[in-house]
C-alpha cells in the first residue's frame, strides 16, 4: 500500500523540522469562513430590505475592513495570550527543576512509562532527556499541560486571519463593483461556491471526503445568508 509520505532520512528529518507549517491553517478557514458569511449577511440582509446597490457595496466595504481588522486583532490577542500562558509554566518549570529536581525527574519517568518504556530503558531514557534542561521542559509543556511543541507567532496567525478575510470576504461584492447585470443573484452563485471551495480545500488535513467537507461548510454559510435575508425582508420598504 502506498504511503502519504517518504519515509527516506532525509525526508522524515525535514518534515519533523518544519511540522509547524500547517499551524495556520485554522486561522486561513477562521478568517475566510467568516469574512464570506459576515460580507454576504449583509448582501443579503440589504438586498432583502430592498435598498441600493451602493449601500451594499458601501457597507460590504466597511465591513470587510472593519470587521477583518477586528477579527484579526482578536486572534492576535487571543494567540498573545496563549504566549503569555506559555511563558509562565516555562517559568514555573524552570522554578521546579531548580527546587525539587527530583520531584521533576519523578514526572519526566512517570510520563516516559506511560509511553511504554520500563526496566533500565526508562531510568535511561530518563537520565538523557533532564540532561538536557529546556528539552526536559518541551517535554513537560507537551505531555503535562498539553501544550503544542512550538510556540504560536501572535502576528502571522493575526495576519492569516486579515488576508483570509480580505480576499474571501470580497467575494459577494465582485458582482456588484463590475456592475454585473442581476448582481444579487450572480452574488448568491459565487459566495455558494466560495462557501463549498472553502471546505474542500478543509478536506485536505482531515479524513472526510473532500464533497462532504465542502457540503457541509456550504451549508452552515448558506444557513447564516438565509438568515440574513429573512431579517432584512422584514425591514422590505
Amino acid at each position: 500500500m502506498r504511503t502519504e509520505h517518504s519515509h527516506a532520512p532525509a525526508d522524515i528529518a525535514e518534515r519533523l523540522s518544519s511540522a509547524n507549517r500547517t499551524q495556520y491553517l485554522r486561522d486561513f478557514i477562521y478568517g475566510g469562513i467568516d469574512g464570506t458569511v459576515t460580507t454576504f449577511a449583509i448582501v443579503a440582509g440589504v438586498a432583502g430590505a430592498g435598498l441600493s446597490d451602493t449601500i451594499i457595496v458601501t457597507l460590504g466595504m466597511a465591513n470587510i475592513i472593519a470587521d477583518g481588522f477586528s477579527m484579526a486583532a482578536s486572534n492576535y490577542s487571543g494567540c498573545k495570550a496563549d504566549l503569555d500562558d506559555r511563558a509562565r509554566i516555562v517559568a514555573v518549570e524552570h522554578n521546579h527543576i531548580a527546587t525539587d529536581p527530583e520531584g521533576e525527574r519523578e514526572e519526566l519517568r512517570q510520563i516516559l512509562a506511560l509511553r511504554g518504556l520500563d526496566g533500565n530503558l526508562l531510568e535511561q531514557a530518563t537520565d538523557a532527556i533532564s540532561a538536557n534542561k529546556e528539552k526536559w521542559i518541551d517535554i513537560m509543556l507537551t505531555e503535562e499541560y498539553g501544550l503544542s511543541r512550538d510556540a504560536p507567532i501572535p502576528i502571522r496567525s493575526a495576519l492569516a486571519t486579515f488576508f483570509a478575510f480580505l480576499l474571501a470576504g470580497s467575494v459577494p461584492l465582485f458582482p456588484f463593483l463590475l456592475g454585473l447585470p442581476d448582481p444579487f443573484r450572480i452574488s448568491i452563485l459565487v459566495t455558494l461556491l466560495t462557501f463549498f471551495l472553502i471546505g474542500t480545500g478543509k478536506s485536505r488535513w482531515s479524513l472526510t471526503k473532500w464533497w462532504r467537507s465542502g457540503l457541509e461548510t456550504l451549508t452552515i454559510g448558506a444557513v447564516a445568508a438565509l438568515l440574513a435575508f429573512v431579517v432584512g425582508s422584514l425591514f422590505h420598504a
